[in-house]
Parts: structure tokens; C-alpha cells; sequence
């Protein structure tokens, strides 16, 4: 077995504990050991960072995919908006993403004469993260002062679409050109079932919350899909819209930059990836029968990381969310509408969160985001009182604590939670690079496990899930 792979590390942030106060990593518990990817899955894609060529290898990727992009509609008078999202700066500690629109920067200058080059930088709930972000990376110097972090409470524009008017963010559309910087791992696949993932931040970063809550609350997953191709085909998006430039991510990391005028060409190559590859660890992922949970990575609880894969997707990874027959996951905040008192869904189709999960041990993660639904639902243990006084101040959080408890260690918390789930496996979503940290348990079923999974995969599912999607792989594999 494998020694743990170091986790990504505490960052100083509004929405998080001072460093400080993480005294001990999980990963640093007894009986810990790592899987890498490649390990479990043998055609886990080659990946450029991390390796042995660093930050450089981004930036090499980006600048040969953008070289052979048409910008030739952008003049040296005009002015551009490079439109970024904060999840790409929680992906591998953040430096790719934050490279690749550095890089973005310099050769929409060097091809175009351009100088009016300004980033706008969408998040969601945490209104301020991405300004953090901005200075943390140096973005702010690189683009020469022209940045500014947006939210969807700031000023909205409205935007004709075929459907009626929708609204997105002003600042975002306030240049003669935009050009759209995002990355291709699933993350919220429990939102957007990849459907349009590349389209989607049209109508989630870039805009108005009135717009962006259609996934949320309005109309929940898939139904909500609609928006943001709505907003992107508009003619008068498209006639802001230059190219796209994304971070292609794997399970494993960065696996290239892929680029594009036309999104829904880039849209499909990303597609037939993300389910191949993000589909056969989160398949694996849901053999485990059960399991004790560490969250220990710089984010806020449903995003937190293994293997490339969010919390809130183990969440509801006793079903397959990738597969379209399945109506609805047991975690949207659509769906957290329809629990009862028993914590279990009032309505048919919705399924109960994964079972495997018997005690959430809460090291480190942010508040900003609302999280109470899996204190809810799951037992936790949170580790020290500063994070379970700032989890009882945020806003979004306020309920969070009184379904958990408190413990002043992680040895501590880690002892409890042995002893009350009955159980030694773990899997700990600590950002690590490559691979997962978990306990020899689960590192043994998943090692058991995974073989039969890759082949049900490439077989079985994941022609049905492009042939759910319109999609013919034959080309694009």
C-alpha cells in the first residue's frame, strides 16, 4: 500500500478558519493509504500537470490551443471580457486555471493588438471569493488592474431569448467581445446531469440570480437546462461571443486545453470524456457499502474533493447520475424541498442519500454555501470550536451545528466516529492529486472492484449515456 498523498493545503480565506487552527490532516491518521487512479483504471488518460514539466505544461497546452483559434474578429480597438468561474480555482489547489487565463490574457493581445483586456471573474454564494482569488493567483498585476469579481446580485442586463427574457450579469457583457474560460470536470452533475456542461455557466456565473436559481429552485435538474443554451444562442450573446478555452480535467488532473469557436463542438469532445472517465470512478465510488467521510479540503462541504470527484456527488452515489432515466439525485436544493420530518422524501422518484455514508467527520471546509441538509441527514462530528463557531455565524449555515457535534482533535473525532459507525473504512475528500486517500479497507474493495467496473463502463453505460445525450462517441474517443 501507498503512503498518503499530501492533501491540498488549508488557504487563508473569509469563508473558512485561519489556518492555523487545522492542527492535523486525516490523511495523517493511523491505517491511511492511497490509491492513484491509474492504479484502479488503466486507460486513466495521461495528464500533464502535475508533472514533471509544472505550471509550464498549462501554459505550453494553452498557448498551442489558442494559436490555432480564428480572433481575428477582435481588433486592436476593442474591448474583451475573459469570463471566468471560481470552481476553477478550487481544481488542483487553483495555479492550472489560474495559468490558463493568464496565457488567455497574453495571446488575445499578441494575435489581436488588443489592450483592453479586462477578466470577470462569476461565483456563486460566497460574493467575494473570487476577488481573494484574484490577488491570491496575481491576476489582478497580469491583467493589469482591469479585473473584477462578479455576483449574481450585481447590476443585470436583460437578454432576449427564445423563451422570454432572462438576465444575466451586466458587467459581464459590458465589452465589444467575450471570450469564455472554464474547465471540464463534472462537479455539479448532480445539477446539470452533464447536459450542456460547457454551456452552463451562461446561466449560473454569468448571471442574474433570478436567472441562475432555475436550477436551484425553479425548475431543478435537467429541466433547467434550458437557460443557459437559451442565453448563449441569443443574438446577443452570440454577437459578443468570440471563442471558448477550457482546462481539461480528468479524475487524475489536467489533462490539456482544449479551445474552440464553437462551444457545442468543444461542448461534445467534453462530454464523451467527462463520462468516461469521471463516470467509471464515480461508479466505483458507489460499490462501497459503507464508509466514515473526511472533509479536509479549502472549500465548502459539497464541493470537497477525492479523486476528482465532489462530495455531493458520493452524496447520491448509490444511483447513477449520469444516467437520464434516473429522474432526480437525493441532494439538489430542489429536491431538499421535498424531505419530510423523517429525513427521508415525500415524493416518489426521489431517492434516499447514500446509505453507505455513516458519519461525516468535519476536519476542514468553508461555510458560504448551504450545508445544513448534510449535517441533516448524516451524523458529523466537527472538529474544534473555531470552525463550529464560524460554520453558527454564516448566514447560510446557521442550522449546521445543531445537528452535529464537536470535538476538540481529530483524534478524537476520528475515535468517536470508529467506535459509533462500527465500521474502519474511510474515504477522505482532501483535494489529493492523482488518486484518494482512504483506509486499507477501501482501498482493498475498490482495488477488488474496479476491473469489473471499467468494463461495465466502456460496454454498458457509457453508450447509453451519450445515446441519452445525442451524441456518437466513434469520432470524439
Amino acid at each position: 500500500m501507498r503512503t498518503p498523498i499530501t492533501p491540498i493545503p488549508p488557504r487563508r480565506s473569509q469563508y473558512g478558519i485561519d489556518p492555523k487552527y487545522v492542527e492535523k490532516r486525516i490523511s495523517q491518521c493511523d491505517d491511511i493509504t492511497s490509491l492513484m487512479l491509474r492504479d484502479l483504471f488503466h486507460d486513466t488518460p495521461q495528464v500533464i500537470f502535475p508533472g514533471e514539466s509544472g505550471i509550464e505544461a498549462v501554459r505550453e497546452a494553452a498557448r498551442n490551443a489558442l494559436e490555432k483559434l480564428d480572433m481575428s474578429m477582435i481588433k486592436p480597438e476593442h474591448s474583451v471580457n475573459v469570463c471566468v468561474s471560481h470552481h476553477g480555482f478550487t481544481l488542483l489547489g487553483g495555479e492550472p486555471y489560474a495559468e490558463l487565463v493568464k496565457t488567455v490574457r497574453d495571446m488575445i493581445h499578441e494575435k489581436t493588438g488588443a489592450e483592453n483586456i479586462r477578466l470577470r471573474a462569476g461565483v456563486g454564494l460566497r460574493f467575494r471569493e473570487t476577488e481573494e482569488y484574484i490577488k491570491a493567483f496575481g491576476l489582478d498585476l497580469h491583467y493589469r488592474g482591469k479585473t473584477k469579481g462578479v455576483a449574481p446580485v450585481d447590476e443585470g442586463i436583460a437578454i432576449q431569448t427564445e423563451v422570454g427574457t432572462l438576465y444575466g450579469i451586466k458587467a459581464v457583457y459590458d465589452a465589444d467581445w467575450i471570450v469564455h474560460v472554464h474547465n471540464s470536470d463534472v462537479r455539479e452533475v448532480h445539477f446539470h446531469r452533464q447536459l450542456d456542461r460547457a454551456v452552463k455557466p451562461f446561466g449560473m456565473s454569468y448571471a442574474r440570480i433570478e436567472t441562475r436559481s432555475t436550477y436551484h429552485q425553479n425548475l431543478g435538474p435537467r429541466a433547467a437546462n434550458f437557460t443557459a443554451r437559451a442565453i448563449f444562442d441569443s443574438e446577443f450573446v452570440q454577437n459578443k461571443f468570440a471563442f471558448a478555452a477550457f482546462l481539461d480535467m480528468s479524475p487524475a488532473g489536467v489533462t490539456g486545453v482544449d479551445a474552440d469557436n464553437n462551444l457545442y463542438a468543444l461542448n461534445d469532445r467534453l462530454t464523451v470524456k467527462g463520462c468516461k472517465y469521471y463516470g467509471k470512478i464515480m461508479t466505483l465510488l458507489g460499490e462501497i457499502d459503507q464508509c466514515i467521510v473526511g472533509l479536509d479540503f479549502p472549500c465548502p462541504v459539497p464541493y470537497v474533493f477525492a479523486s476528482g470527484v465532489i462530495f455531493a456527488n458520493f452524496v447520491g452515489a448509490n444511483n447513477d447520475l449520469f444516467d437520464l432515466d434516473q429522474p432526480l439525485p437525493a441532494y439538489t436544493w430542489y429536491t431538499e424541498a421535498f424531505y419530510g420530518e423523517n429525513r427521508k422524501p415525500m415524493i416518489e422518484g426521489i431517492p434516499p442519500v447514500n446509505p453507505a455514508i455513516k458519519m461525516i467527520v468535519h476536519n476542514y471546509s468553508w461555510g458560504g454555501y448551504p450545508s445544513a441538509f448534510f449535517s441533516t441527514h448524516l451524523p458529523t462530528i466537527v472538529v474544534g470550536r473555531e470552525q463550529a463557531d464560524l460554520l453558527s455565524r454564516d448566514p447560510q449555515n446557521t442550522e449546521y451545528m445543531q445537528h452535529a457535534v464537536i470535538a476538540d482533535q481529530l483524534d478524537t473525532a476520528m475515535e468517536f466516529a470508529y467506535h459509533t459507525a462500527k465500521t474502519d473504512k474511510v474515504i477522505i475528500f482532501d483535494g489529493a492529486i492523482g488518486g484518494m486517500n482512504v483506509s486499507n479497507s477501501v482501498a482493498e474493495l475498490l482495488m477488488q472492484k474496479a476491473p469489473k467496473i471499467s468494463e461495465k463502463v466502456d460496454r454498458i453505460l457509457l453508450p447509453k449515456w451519450l445515446k441519452q445525450r445525442g451524441i456518437n462517441p466513434e469520432p470524439l474517443l
